[in-house]
């Protein structure tokens, strides 16, 4: 009874995140497979602490252990990041939460296996307790480097970046293990640390999302109305009126008049699919999506095998000269891969 009271607070956890998941993007095979990978580094983690048990002091573990873990939690999330799978707060918090929740299965079992005599309701308090540290830390870390692969993006396009996106990113990522640190140091009423530790976390991911939805509608609003302006000017045969235009026109002269022909499909392509994947997401976000026809799905799938034909035609030395003009930024990418992925009738 002991296992089941120590174990079932994260599996509620999990399935709780995961219920925030209204787009229904994340497939519970790769929820699983995060779960999974937690298992892992607490395995790593339990591996490194044999280890270091041999030269740091019970009372400085304390400090080291925790920012260690979430160091090694980090790595599946940042690959995630780094492979852009993670670049909106929804797939953050539960990519996060499923990494740290499979972390604390583990973690529970090894304190189950070593404690004589545990009662129900220590198990369960416990329970609730280290996958909440666990889970929320990850979570904050998974948004953390959210945020910093946003930036690197924006910076490689040479764009404006915000200083508060900066100071947000570094203060996740320094939150995460700080407040673990703090979880381990300072032990009272097991109850009021958890309500400390729901609250903290609670306000911490409240507050990020709150920031998040802020970048999301910059990145909407700001993007989405030059896309489409530029949409309508290349229609409407006013290619020189907006200054996207005037760039694509000043380097008209290093194409050939047929490649420059698909140059002018290919940045079409490129923003019909960008502002497709955008309006789906808003019309996600405010709930209002519809279930995509199968002629709808048919053309989007059709607009994307063009655009990848005509990336391979162009090649290499053309698409690096149209660069500032066709760029997918992390949500960007994202918002259209989940798009494909509902075309396709599966998800990711």
């Amino acid at each position: 009874m002991s296992f089941v009271a120590a174990l079932l607070p994260v599996f509620l956890y999990i399935l709780a995140v995961y219920g925030l998941d209204k787009f229904s993007l994340l497939s519970v095979r790769r929820l699983l497979l995060m779960v999974l990978w937690g298992i892992g580094t607490a395995l790593v983690c339990f591996g490194l602490f044999q280890l270091t048990d041999l030269f740091i002091s019970e009372k400085a573990s304390d400090f080291v252990y925790p920012v260690l873990e979430e160091l090694v939690k980090a790595i599946p999330l940042l690959i995630l990041a780094v492979r852009r799978k993670i670049v909106f707060f929804i797939d953050s918090v539960i990519c996060g939460a499923a990494v740290g929740g499979g972390f604390s299965i583990l973690e529970n079992l090894f304190y189950l296996l070593m404690a004589d005599g545990l009662g129900f309701g220590t198990a369960l308090f416990r329970g609730l307790e280290v996958a909440l540290i666990h889970m929320g830390c990850s979570a904050l870390v998974a948004a953390g480097l959210m945020f910093a692969v946003r930036l690197v993006e924006r910076y490689r396009a040479q764009l404006e970046i915000n200083g508060k996106d900066v100071w947000m990113a570094i203060f996740l990522l320094v939150a995460a293990p700080a407040l673990h640190v703090a979880h381990n140091t300072f032990h009272f009423n097991p109850f009021l640390q958890f309500v400390f530790v729901f609250g903290t976390m609670g306000g911490l991911l409240v507050w990020t999302y709150q920031y998040d939805g802020d970048m999301i509608h910059r990145w909407l609003e700001k993007g989405l109305d030059k896309q489409v302006t530029l949409l309508h000017e290349i229609r409407e045969g006013r290619l020189g009126e907006t200054r996207t235009g005037e760039f694509l026109l000043s380097v008209k002269e290093s194409f050939s008049p047929d490649v420059f022909f698909d140059v002018i499909c290919y940045v079409v392509l490129n923003i019909e699919l960008t502002v497709a994947a955008k309006s789906r997401f808003m019309l996600h976000e405010a709930g209002m999506a519809m279930l995509l026809d199968e002629e709808q799905k048919r053309a989007y799938l059709s607009q994307y095998e063009e655009y990848c034909q005509l990336e391979k035609r162009l090649g290499q030395s053309a698409r690096m000269t149209i660069a500032p003009v066709v760029k997918y930024y992390p949500a960007d990418r994202k918002a259209l891969e989940d798009l494909l992925a509902e075309c396709r009738g599966r998800r990711q």
